[in-house]
């Protein structure tokens, strides 16, 4: 029996991440970032309004101890919103000195620290394929504390993408999407600065992922394991190169699917949903609220809702 996917549509391209106010006069509302530059909020009744513009391309998002949403901008870094005005805020933009290539997702600690990928040094989202396929490896975690300060954490990431943290803030994870791994970084206890992996040889291409209200780790499939792309890993660089230079309608491209995943701080695998659904694929947002599974693509006009 398929489980049913309820898609809302926003009108608005590239709905790719999901937030979920749980909290305040817009609880129960969705938020999401669309390749224009809105930040749109889905109402419990399935409206639809646009709550302000970053001007840039808002992917991640997270809403913070005071209710403003952060926002993972691929152009324009980390801002901050008010999500009853629009104003905009830029928190940061440059790390020692350098502009952020690709600000991805992140999480946001008790005390106010933010942790948050930047995908790749080399290439913006509008190339995001070149990183991908040549395997940069450029990527890094990142954490910026409340009194300013930035630290890289990780470096040399695979697709820097996803971030999330333990439930009692003991470690961080972050998505290596072209290496199918969730990378995790200790931050207290006995191995605080070590870091292993959550989970390995995932199934397919991880994108955001999110604690939900569950306690587990939430991830987006976007696409499933491509043969082709993983033969190319092993190939010289300039075979690599060579691939992304060809016309993009005989490049890989990700299959069509919609899929995510929950894992726990051991982790286990604890849901797998693999959903048929011919009206929403690449998953890329994944947020878990009470038993739903909220869905948002960096393709799709639409977020989508799953009841598990």
């Amino acid at each position: 029996m398929s489980t049913p996917v309820t898609v809302h549509r926003v009108h608005h391209d590239g709905a790719e991440d999901v937030v979920v106010a749980t909290a305040g006069r817009h609880e129960g509302s969705v938020y999401t970032g669309t390749v224009d530059g809105a930040v749109l909020r889905v109402r419990p009744d399935g409206s639809v309004e646009q709550v302000g513009d970053t001007g840039g391309r808002p992917l991640g998002l997270e809403i913070d101890p005071e209710g403003r949403l952060l926002v993972c901008d691929a152009h324009r870094g980390l801002l901050r919103m008010d999500p009853d005005t629009g104003a905009v805020e830029r928190l940061l933009a440059e790390v020692d000195g350098t502009a952020m290539v690709f600000c991805n997702n992140a999480a946001i600690g008790s005390d106010g620290t933010i942790w948050f990928s930047d995908s790749s040094r080399h290439y913006g989202i509008e190339r995001w394929k070149d990183d991908f396929v040549q395997d940069t490896r450029s990527g890094r975690l990142l954490r910026l504390t409340p009194d300013g300060t930035v630290e890289t954490v990780i470096d040399g990431l695979a697709f820097a993408n996803g971030v999330a943290l333990a439930a009692d803030e003991s470690f961080v994870v972050v998505a290596e999407t072209r290496a199918r791994t969730l990378v995790r970084r200790w931050l207290t206890g006995d191995r605080a600065g070590t870091r292993d992996l959550l989970a390995g040889d995932l199934p397919g291409y991880p994108d955001n992922i999110a604690r939900g209200s569950d306690g587990l780790v939430w991830v987006s499939i976007a696409s499933p394991v491509d043969r082709v792309v993983e033969r190319l890993g092993s190939a010289p660089m300039w075979a690599r190169r060579a691939v992304t230079r060809i016309p993009e309608r005989l490049q890989p491209k990700p299959a069509h699917t919609c899929r995510v995943q929950a894992y726990d701080d051991h982790g286990r695998l604890v849901h797998d949903l693999d959903l048929d659904t011919p009206d929403f694929h690449m998953v890329t947002g994944v947020r878990e609220h009470e038993g739903r599974v909220w869905l948002g693509s960096l393709h799709e006009p639409a977020v989508a809702v799953v009841d598990l």
